[in-house]
């Protein structure tokens, strides 16, 4: 039995994915899942949205597709952002498909591949605006021609919105810019647009979508539900004496006869240090939690004392505990809030029981819980 851990809900995730087939009107939709998949495991979701029809995956660095493969993941692995010449061979080992935004990137992956006896596939990323990768839309189609003269297979053609969410005009202004270059390349190729924000809020334009945020559930106002939630049980439970200084700098002082439980989950799990926050208890009540969060615990005063094994609600999935509620009281967005969660061991659940549980850092597995591999029962 763990004291602390993720809980991944599969049910909120394949609803999810309903609503962002539907909403994506056929056509071909990629789920992103660098970073652990925002928190949420890369390789069982993986593995679990693929079961669902989802041909592409994509992730961010060549490790990510690295365990992707090491876990026995067998669909399409896209590699996000531009592709470094050092890189190449080792993607093409692993059966994964970079981006090129470079010539020097797509020399050292066509060479590679002759040597290995491989396909050079690829994906071409096109800049029409963010000025952080890709190819110049004005120059993405004779970029393109250069690709097939070598003797790439270029599967895709992509480019990324920077302002989806904040401006309009602009994002118009790019899709504009993307349209383009469909034209000048014409049928062939698969061409993916919109992330999560362009997908709600403009529709699909392209062929594909690349949807991360709106996957988690993490993009309100459209009917997605939220996949994570953090647990954790105490470590002690204690009655505080009237002035009783509580954590680090005694910030907390006692009233006296309040009952205080300590959790052991802190800033190490991407709680954010510092900033008042507030947990559900067993009873579903908001509890305060009170003096400075830790790096592995915080404490929490209650309304009367509990066991050692009552359950509570550190992040929800709605409300005060939720992880739009965590980025707000740290100051940032939800995509860092969801990314910071990197500690603690995922249990993931469906139907109302545990289908899989990991271990956790420590390697101890989770106990008296019926396990099951990564696709079955799900």
């Amino acid at each position: 039995m763990r004291s602390a851990w993720l809980e991944i809900d599969l049910e909120a995730l394949a609803h999810n994915w309903r609503l962002i087939r539907e909403r994506a009107e056929g056509k071909a939709v990629i789920p992103v899942l660098k970073a652990d998949a925002y928190g949420h495991g890369a390789l069982f979701l993986a593995r679990f949205l693929h079961e669902k029809g989802a041909r592409w995956v994509a992730v961010a660095r060549v490790a990510e597709g690295r365990a992707l493969r090491q876990g026995g993941f067998k669909g399409e692995v896209l590699l996000l952002g531009s592709l470094h010449p050092l890189e190449a061979e080792e993607a093409l080992n692993w059966g994964l498909v970079p981006s090129l935004s470079t010539w020097e990137g797509a020399l050292a992956l066509f060479h590679r591949a002759k040597a290995l006896g491989l396909p050079p596939r690829a994906h071409l990323e096109v800049d029409t605006g963010m000025h952080r990768t890709g190819v110049d839309w004005r120059e993405a189609a004779a970029f393109y021609r250069r690709l097939e003269e070598l003797g790439f297979w270029v599967e895709g053609v992509y480019t990324h919105l920077s302002s989806a969410e904040e401006d309009p005009a602009f994002t118009r202004l790019q899709i504009q810019r993307f349209q383009e270059v469909q034209r000048a390349l014409g049928k062939g190729p698969l061409y993916h647009l919109e992330n999560s924000a362009g997908l709600f809020l403009y529709g699909p334009s392209a062929q594909g979508v690349r949807v991360g945020l709106a996957l988690y559930g993490l993009f309100p106002g459209v009917g997605l539900r939220p996949v994570l939630r953090l647990k954790a049980r105490p470590t002690q439970v204690r009655r505080l004496e009237k002035g009783a200084r509580v954590g680090y700098g005694g910030e907390y002082v006692a009233q006296g006869g309040e009952w205080l439980a300590t959790l052991p989950v802190g800033y190490a799990d991407g709680l954010p240090r510092g900033h008042a926050r507030w947990v559900r208890g067993p009873d579903g009540d908001l509890l305060p939690i009170v003096g400075r969060i830790s790096m592995d615990q915080i404490t929490v005063r209650l309304k009367e004392p509990v066991g050692l094994d009552a359950v509570f609600e550190v992040i929800g999935q709605e409300g005060k505990t939720s992880l739009l509620a965590l980025a707000e009281a740290r100051g940032t967005i939800v995509y860092e809030a969801a990314t910071s969660l990197k500690r603690l061991p995922r249990l993931y659940r469906m139907g109302g029981g545990v289908v899989y549980a990991e271990e956790d850092a420590g390697g101890a597995a989770f106990s008296g819980l019926p396990l099951a591999p990564p696709g079955d029962g799900v």
